[in-house]
């Protein structure tokens, strides 16, 4: 067994925390490069282990996920933020959880929601006019917000709920940007950013709570057959049955108003900027639209082709959720080496999804690599993580993004003057510096 990883040269007091708060996406892709399947890394408070090995990667994520948890990190911001929702919570709460929200998204009902998701795709589409300029990023957060919404909440947000999340998600998204001072600096120190995130969380709850309000007494019945089965409903329920504190009910809407359009808002981002420099295959994607005859529904979504495959390798490409963490709960090998109990492993799809060892020409956009994987490994690609604690709204994110792909490229071609590669913000997700202009031109 070699005794340690290789690792990169890093700053006397941060480590190599500097270098990944400068640019992470540039610092993952190097350091998968040049050191291999396994690096170690100095990012702060635990040891952190960079694995780059799909088998490695299946190991934490599936075969021994029992041993793995979230990690404790000192920063305690996402906590408040997400609190033990779905994403963060562990053991006995989150089974109990995923168990509650699992038949809201099951298989069954993706033909219900087809529907849905084209009226608001369509509804965006009708406030579009030719010429106009528009930051799509902006537009995408705002349909994959009143999907979520309407489909697991069973709400509709009024325009000022709807300005006041739109307006706090920059100060809650600038909190988790990789910073080494953030990282010497104790959460309660109230500084400057502190304040405005506690600021805009206050402002996030405050919504929530009209939200949760909104819907008491609308949940149905128990034993109703006919009874709602949005997310939102069923925890309800089960708050009435004594299963449920409003905590845990808060934290599994601002869950699901964050993570569940957050991703698929930025899938569709980078799938229209990918598109726009690249015209032939957005020319083909729009042929693909307009072969549908009236709206979109779940059987013609079940026939698309090349728009599943752009949405594909727009995740290859910019994967939003770029970095997973995991904790062993005991000593543990990977790759030839031993890793401690209550350090950090980082699973990086950015760096995994662009490694030359399991694709050809990696940074090219060529949804046609997706007719032909060969025998790539399973986790070479893992948008959605892995494992049981893989991403419960997968199936729905990728109707929802084909759905609305296919409504908006019937009626616009969408252009940019941004070519070669983004400036991205790194926070929770990956998004595009400065959002994502683009001006419509109406087919």
């Amino acid at each position: 067994m070699a005794p340690s990883p290789p690792r990169p040269k890093g700053d006397p007091l941060f480590g190599n925390a500097r270098q990944y708060a400068t640019d992470p996406f540039r610092f993952l892709t190097a350091c998968e490069r040049a050191y291999g399947d396994v690096v170690r890394l100095d990012l702060g408070p635990l040891d952190t282990y960079m694995l780059s090995d799909p088998d490695d990667i299946q190991q934490v994520l599936v075969a021994d996920a029992d041993s793995y948890v979230k990690p404790d990190f000192q920063d305690d911001a996402i906590g408040d933020l997400l609190g033990e929702g779905l994403l963060l919570s562990e053991g006995d709460t989150w089974r109990r959880q995923r168990d509650l929200a699992n038949p809201a998204f099951a298989m069954t009902r993706l033909g219900e929601f087809t529907d849905t998701i084209a009226g608001h795709a369509e509804a965006m589409v009708d406030d579009w006019a030719d010429g106009q300029r528009r930051d799509v990023e902006l537009d995408m957060t705002q349909v994959t917000l009143d999907v979520i919404c309407d489909l697991m909440l069973d709400v509709e947000l009024t325009d000022r709920q709807r300005e006041i999340i739109r307006e706090n998600l920059e100060p809650i998204g600038a909190r988790f940007e990789p910073d080494p001072i953030r990282f010497i600096t104790p959460d309660w120190v109230p500084t400057p950013e502190n304040r405005e995130y506690r600021a805009a969380l206050e402002q996030l709850d405050d919504v929530v709570e009209q939200l949760i309000a909104s819907r008491r007494g609308t949940e149905g019945d128990e034993d109703d057959p006919e009874k709602p089965m949005d997310v939102l409903s069923i925890l309800l329920r089960a708050r009435d049955r004594g299963e449920q504190s409003y905590r845990q009910l808060r934290d599994e809407v601002v869950t699901m108003l964050l993570a569940g359009h957050d991703t698929t808002a930025l899938t569709l981002t980078y799938s229209w900027y990918l598109l726009a420099n690249h015209p032939e295959v957005e020319q083909a994607v729009q042929a693909e639209a307009d072969a549908v005859e009236g709206p979109v529904t779940f059987e013609t979504v079940r026939e698309f082709d090349l728009i599943e495959r752009v949405i594909q390798e727009a995740m290859r490409l910019y994967p939003p959720v770029y970095v997973i963490f995991r904790q062993p709960t005991r000593d543990v090998e990977l790759g030839g080496y031993d890793i401690p109990e209550g350090s950090a492993v980082m699973l990086p799809q950015w760096a995994v999804h662009r490694s030359p060892e399991w694709w050809d020409d990696p940074d090219k956009f060529d949804p046609d690599r997706w007719l032909d994987q060969g025998d790539r490994p399973r986790f070479a690609y893992f948008p959605f993580g892995g494992g049981p604690r893989h991403c419960i709204g997968k199936h729905l994110a990728m109707l929802e993004a084909q759905v609305i792909l296919a409504t908006v490229a019937r009626e616009y071609s969408l252009d940019t003057d941004r070519s070669g590669r983004l400036q991205l913000r790194p926070s929770l997700t990956a998004h595009p510096r400065d959002g994502m202009p683009m001006t419509l031109a109406e087919r």
